[in-house]
């Protein structure tokens, strides 16, 4: 007998302003479903403020209590949450968008061709219309001509496999018109052919300046972190389980890279509890197993499983203003999950962070870089300064910063 759809995901929202609605989730289990989940409520732009999750390795039972914003599209955020649970793909089948990660087959590829007026906000206006309607930028290439004019090209993929259609090229058009007014000169949307790929490499030049010793001494601030972390493991309190307590100070997506980091690891988390205290200080304890389910007893496996979440909660992305010659570059880096997957809302972030202190982008991509055995997602944004003048680069790094980590 299966479970019925509306009972994968109950959500209850908050009857007064600032308190959490809490989020349910009963559905059979696999690994990385956790990951897989607060992916899609980081998404979303709801923070996680505490979470319950507990299994048996077959059946798992998750409650988060989230805050988010007043227009946060619930009934949107339970469609995609179903999706995601193994019961819904076993029962229904669903979007490849949300198959795991092992069945999941690449979205089609759209490149989208938008022509305008220059603004201080334009690309913020446009991401923010990208992501209502649920379509992801995969790649970017934007550039201003010296009379004002810009010319954006957005590799997109679409969650909800339509953009092929007359009809969601219409919706996408009226969107865009609606937040860009009269200013848009131009609009096209069209297939891309096979050997154009979502994932193009950055450039190594700026890459490897980005990731380089010399450059994070130069530029501490490119360091910031979420103050001081605490690891420790014990294997003595569970005969069947490893425990691991984390104190760590809160941050936007904090419970995501947790679990991105045991997805990683192929690590299952058979219960677990996430509290933020005052000061926003967080304290987490995980019982974990490894993926033949037993207890982590070997020592190295515990270093790199502590060495990389050390690292993870005290740098989840990188910010760096850079000097390009006569111009100036912010540069934003975050780690890539083994499937392949970027963190989200990492431009629309820096977009809103930008648009915020009335900071003008003159061009922008986005692209990809291998150091070691991690992928990174790289953002390079270069900064109109004749348009910004009265704007300092250290605030400009502190707003960026601050907005990705949630901290306004």
């Amino acid at each position: 007998m299966g479970i019925l759809s509306d009972d994968v995901v109950i959500i209850r929202q908050s009857e007064k302003e600032g308190d959490p609605s809490v989020i349910t989730i009963n559905c059979p289990d696999k690994t990385g479903l956790g990951c897989d989940l607060c992916r899609i409520i980081l998404f979303f732009g709801l923070n996680i403020v505490r979470g319950d999750v507990s299994t048996d390795g077959r059946w798992c039972y998750l409650v988060f209590w989230v805050i988010g914003k007043p227009n946060t599209r619930w009934n949107l955020l339970k469609t995609r949450l179903v999706e995601a649970s193994p019961c819904f793909a076993w029962a229904f089948g669903i979007s490849r968008c949300y198959l795991s990660d092992s069945e999941s087959q690449p979205l089609d590829l759209y490149l989208l061709k938008l022509a305008c007026s220059d603004r201080t906000g334009l690309l913020y206006d446009v991401t923010e219309v990208l992501y209502k309607l649920e379509i992801n930028i995969e790649k970017v290439k934007i550039s201003t001509t010296p009379d004002g004019k810009v010319m954006d090209l957005f590799f997109v993929t679409d969650t909800r496999e339509l953009l092929g259609t007359k009809k969601r090229r219409e919706e996408v058009y009226e969107y865009l018109k609606d937040a860009i007014g009269d200013s848009m000169m131009s609009y096209d949307i069209q297939l891309v052919g096979s050997e154009i790929t979502a994932r193009s490499p950055a450039s190594s030049s700026f890459a490897e300046t980005l990731f380089s010793s010399d450059v994070l001494r130069e530029h501490p601030s490119g360091l910031h972190t979420s103050s001081s972390v605490s690891i420790a493991v014990d294997n003595t309190l569970s005969r069947a389980h490893t425990l691991i307590q984390i104190t760590c100070q809160e941050h936007k997506g904090l419970l995501y890279d947790i679990m991105r980091t045991f997805k990683d690891f192929n690590i299952q988390i058979s219960y677990g509890r996430f509290t933020i205290k005052r000061g926003k200080n967080c304290e987490i304890d995980l019982f974990i197993v490894q993926s033949d389910g037993r207890k982590l007893l070997d020592s190295s496996k515990q270093d790199a499983l502590v060495s990389r979440l050390r690292a993870e909660l005290q740098q989840p992305l990188r910010v760096v203003m850079m000097n390009r010659g006569p111009d100036t570059e912010l540069l934003v880096t975050n780690p890539v999950e083994l499937s392949g997957k970027g963190r989200p809302q990492v431009f629309h972030d820096i977009a809103l962070a930008l648009k915020k202190i009335n900071t003008c982008i003159f061009s922008a991509e986005i692209g990809r870089h291998l150091t070691g055995d991690r992928e990174w997602e790289v953002y390079k944004v270069l900064i109109n300064e004749e348009e910004s003048l009265t704007v300092s680069r250290s605030k400009i790094e502190e707003q960026v910063w601050s907005t990705l980590m949630g901290w306004e």
